[in-house]
């Protein structure tokens, strides 16, 4: 191996964890920002949204461009698990452009489409839990906020009337 190829290897390996990097990033900090029940401020929460809304072009061509370094590296590079870790972070540079076409909120708040209910005197509530009720011709349903707020939607039918829970 000569010396001209060590520039080449470290400009590789650079631009391969700034890929790394900067996916890991895109997928993560949304994430961390708009997790439930967490504070966030209004310019946080912008710079979250930002990156949602360019992620999935941001984090393809850092998949591309993981890809061009792994390939740079791998001619520059002898040693066979080098390499192999090389392709291991350009992979996982893939992986992440893939997952971040995920909406990770809709996963986490899918509706509850059938409701399971027990008399009030069968629950474990304690006394303080707030619920949202609802009455229809003498009819009564209480739905848990604690419950409905990893959901934040809860279809139901109430005396032949489709009803709508949401916190």
């Amino acid at each position: 191996m000569t010396t001209n190829d060590q520039p080449g290897k470290r400009w590789s390996l650079i631009l391969l964890f700034a890929c790394l990097g900067v996916s890991l990033f895109c997928l993560a900090y949304p994430i961390y920002v708009i997790r439930p029940f967490r504070a966030q401020g209004g310019s946080e929460l912008s710079a979250a949204l930002m990156v949602t809304r360019f992620r999935q072009v941001i984090t393809v061509v850092s998949a591309v461009l993981a890809l061009v370094a792994v390939a740079g590296y791998w001619r520059a590079q002898q040693r066979r698990s080098r390499r192999i870790l090389a392709a291991a972070g350009a992979l996982f540079t893939c992986a992440l452009a893939i997952l971040a076409r995920v909406n990770v909120y809709e996963l986490m708040f899918h509706p509850v489409d059938r409701p399971s209910f027990s008399a009030a005197s069968e629950t474990k509530l304690n006394q303080d839990e707030k619920v949202i009720a609802v009455k229809i011709d003498g009819k009564s349903r209480a739905y848990p906020i604690r419950s409905i707020s990893y959901h934040h939607v809860v279809n139901d039918v109430l005396e032949s009337k489709a009803i709508v829970a949401t916190y």
